[in-house]
């Protein structure tokens, strides 16, 4: 049985507090609204959430959940203590961490006063970097304490729904512990030993991280399935149908594919299709502005990669890479290519491999692409990976059908390996 303290009995610390003390830890809650910690003491639940009433009323009855506004008395009879409060924004999109600093100032002072060693677990939804800027230096600060002798601060994020918060706490998708250490990530995930779902131990700043991805997602597909639904309604398709459909598919759509962050799409699909999708909405008086920023989002990866490569200051480069992905020969609307173009108009001297792009090779529309679209291109190209890596300053890996591991051994010290497609 751990002991845990809960700090701030909103949404999120209500439900952690309540599920943690029905898995049979001892819990106190704390938080600055009276009204709260009276609610919980006679066993109801401050917030409207399924199961939760009867939650907080079997924990009273077992004695493994209190409420308390005595934050020197939870640090003291505590050996964990999360932090749920709020993280809401400002009017300019910046987030608010007035609470997070309150809850640490008054847990610092606290912390001062305790012999032993405590675990500090943050919750809330924070940006990357705020543990290690804001919570870390103010319980410094407060305590008189250094973290990693006296004290721990992990990064615990939920991922509860409401109106299906209780059920989410025990089924999550998974379960992530940012740390400094792996021994104070696995205090934290002792806790959810009897949780099913994979678990993760991870730096601070990922844990931190992806409860920020996982929301953009979300935010993501319901925009998606809106402006898909707005675009069959306006030519007449059962969008439902559509969608189902779509959602069939586990290999490509509803997966893991094409999740892995590294360059620019290309080749002959996407980028005509979304074109021609955007093209037919402004035909229809259609607003989507999801899919109408898709092909923008897309070149300013180019844009970056442009000038990651001219922030070196050199212009001998070599280009691993030609086709719009591994295992391809189509230069069809290649973001390798109009990287290519862009740094010859800077000045740069280019040369190229690819092992499935030889003019030799090459027949039928990628020759004539080559020959009629991009015959400058065509002549930079070698045979010999080494006839590319050699004499150049910089080598941009542009394709994952070359590993990093591969060509590291070719590399000299003062050249510059720029990874696009984040081989591995």
């Amino acid at each position: 049985m751990a002991r845990i303290s809960v700090f701030g009995l909103g949404y999120v610390g209500c439900v952690t507090a309540a599920c943690f003390a029905r898995m049979g830890n001892s819990v106190i809650g704390l938080d600055i609204a009276p009204a709260k910690l009276e609610a919980i003491n006679a066993g109801r639940s401050p917030i409207v959430e399924a199961e939760m009433d009867q939650l907080i009323s079997g924990a009273r009855a077992a004695g493994t959940l209190r409420a308390s506004g005595d934050v020197d008395e939870a640090l003291q009879q505590s050996d964990l203590s999360f932090v749920c409060v709020a993280t809401p924004s400002e009017r300019n999109g910046s987030l608010n961490l007035q609470s997070i600093r309150q809850v640490c100032r008054q847990m610092g002072a606290a912390l001062r006063k305790k012999p032993s060693f405590h675990t500090i677990v943050i919750r809330s939804t924070v940006l990357p970097g705020t543990i290690e800027t804001v919570v870390i230096p103010t319980l410094e600060t407060e305590s008189g304490k250094k973290e990693g002798e006296d004290f721990a601060a992990c990064m615990n994020p939920e991922f509860m729904r409401e109106g299906t918060a209780v059920k989410d706490f025990f089924h999550p998708p998974f379960s992530i512990v940012g740390a400094k250490r792996p021994a104070d990530a696995q205090r934290v995930l002792q806790l959810y030993a009897e949780i099913p779902g994979e678990v993760f131990s991870t730096p601070l700043a990922v844990a931190e991280m992806v409860k920020y991805t996982c929301n953009a997602y979300h935010a993501l597909k319901i925009s998606f399935a809106n402006e898909i639904g707005a675009f069959c309604d306006q030519v007449g398709v059962d969008s439902s149908q559509v969608m189902k459909i779509f959602a069939a598919d586990k290999k490509l759509n509803i997966s893991s594919a094409y999740l892995s962050p590294g360059f620019a799409f290309g080749g002959s699909c996407l980028p005509k299709d979304l074109r021609s999708l955007n093209y037919k909405a402004k035909e229809l008086d259609l607003r989507l502005l999801l899919l109408d920023a898709i092909m923008p989002s897309n070149a300013e990866h180019i844009e970056r990669a442009l000038h990651t490569v001219l922030q070196t200051g050199k212009r001998k480069i070599g280009m691993l890479g030609l086709s719009f992905k591994a295992g391809t020969d189509d230069l069809r609307e290649s973001p390798a290519v109009q990287l290519i173009k862009r740094l010859i108009g800077e000045g740069c001297e280019i040369k190229i491999w690819d092992d499935n792009v030889t003019l030799g090779r090459l027949m039928g529309s990628n020759r004539q692409f080559i020959e009629e679209v991009i015959p400058h291109i065509g002549s930079l190209l070698c045979g010999d990976m080494r006839e590319v890596i050699d004499p150049s300053e910089v080598i941009v890996l542009g394709t994952k059908a070359v590993e990093r591991a591969s060509i590291a051994g070719l590399l000299r010290p003062e050249q510059v390996l720029v990874d696009l497609v984040g081989a591995k």
